[in-house]
């Protein structure tokens, strides 16, 4: 069906819902007048999802979402608490949030992955190309590291177990510095994503290279696999989330450049409340698992392929035929 008739069909209906809506916001709603809300919100959820499975355009998607997030907050105020909520956006709302940015996801990804990989098999290649991006002091700091005679693996591999909590506090901080780092900049045009992206995955692939070219790999790779799925994927999101900002000022469209970044910025958050959750994740694992000697690399390469199978599972699959709200 062409969208200026499915427009026409349900235009009326959407309106009186938004009437609805704009009555139960103001409190001014009694019993009577609230009755048929649960029917016609089921109905808006089927609506926004036929239109997004259709792939109208987005000015039309937009609107709906924002009716049926209204709508999920007026059906909800008095039965979902803050962790049902939560525990719903995790399971269903995040994962087809990234689905439907799915443009802003595959340019950041493309961005972030690519400069990673190519950088780290230029610098195998030439292995002097690592001096260029790290300083001398910086690589040596990296190789002490990896050692494989270390008894632990990471930053400050020399500390004792009971150090592993204020180790994941750390590395929370650090690795939800570098995504809102990322995110932020986004209103720089997107061009303080673009910057972050790449020069994060420069940095990483150059690392990446040369503690493979000098035979640590073993140690560098079963330590980045377990925790990477989450880290690595969740900059790749932040990066997405500020594309999104930049691109709102930079094409806002009919609108103004404060409505388009107003309604963007609403989105893009929400992107970061999913990513510092896969952070979250990834500062776990890497202060209780990736540091460890005791598992074998072979271990921790099927636990670290397992764990990048459940992300791009749970990104791709998650929420698919539930049509409640993100």
């Amino acid at each position: 069906m062409k969208q200026s008739l499915y427009e026409s069909q349900h235009q009326g209906e959407w309106q009186a819902f938004a009437q609805q809506l704009d009555a139960l916001e103001r409190g001014k709603v009694d019993g009577e007048q609230s009755k048929g809300f649960a029917a016609a919100y089921r109905r808006l959820c089927q609506h926004l999802a036929l239109a997004e499975s259709r792939g109208y355009s987005n000015h039309l998607v937009e609107y709906l979402q924002q009716l049926v997030l209204r709508g999920h907050q007026q059906f909800y105020r008095h039965r979902s608490p803050l962790g049902t909520q939560l525990i719903g956006f995790l399971l269903v709302g995040f994962p087809r949030l990234v689905r439907a940015e799915w443009r802003s996801v595959v340019a950041a990804s493309l961005l972030f992955f690519g400069s990673l990989l190519g950088m780290g098999v230029l610098t195998y290649l030439f292995p002097d190309l690592i001096y260029s991006v790290v300083s001398p002091d910086q690589v040596a700091n990296m190789e002490r590291m990896y050692d494989p005679d270390a008894r632990r693996l990471g930053r400050f591999g020399d500390r004792g177990s009971s150090d592993d909590w204020a180790m994941f506090g750390f590395y929370i901080m650090n690795n939800i510095g570098i995504a809102f780092q990322t995110f932020a900049s986004g209103l720089l045009l997107g061009l303080g994503s673009l910057f972050f992206l790449l020069f994060n995955g420069l940095m990483i692939g150059a690392v990446a290279g040369h503690l493979t070219q000098i035979g640590y790999s073993e140690t560098f790779w079963s330590f980045v696999i377990g925790h990477g799925a989450f880290e690595l994927t969740a900059i790749a999101l932040a990066g997405a989330a500020g594309f999104k900002l930049g691109w709102a000022l930079l094409a806002p469209g009919r609108l103004t450049r404060g409505e388009a970044l107003r309604r963007a910025a609403s989105r893009a958050v929400r992107l970061v409340g999913g990513v510092v959750a896969f952070l979250l994740l990834a500062a776990f694992i890497e202060a209780y698992w990736s540091s460890m000697t005791f598992a074998t690399p072979t271990i921790k390469y099927g636990v670290g392929a397992a764990l990048w199978a459940l992300v791009l599972a749970y990104l791709l699959l998650a929420g698919r035929g539930d049509h409640a709200p993100d």
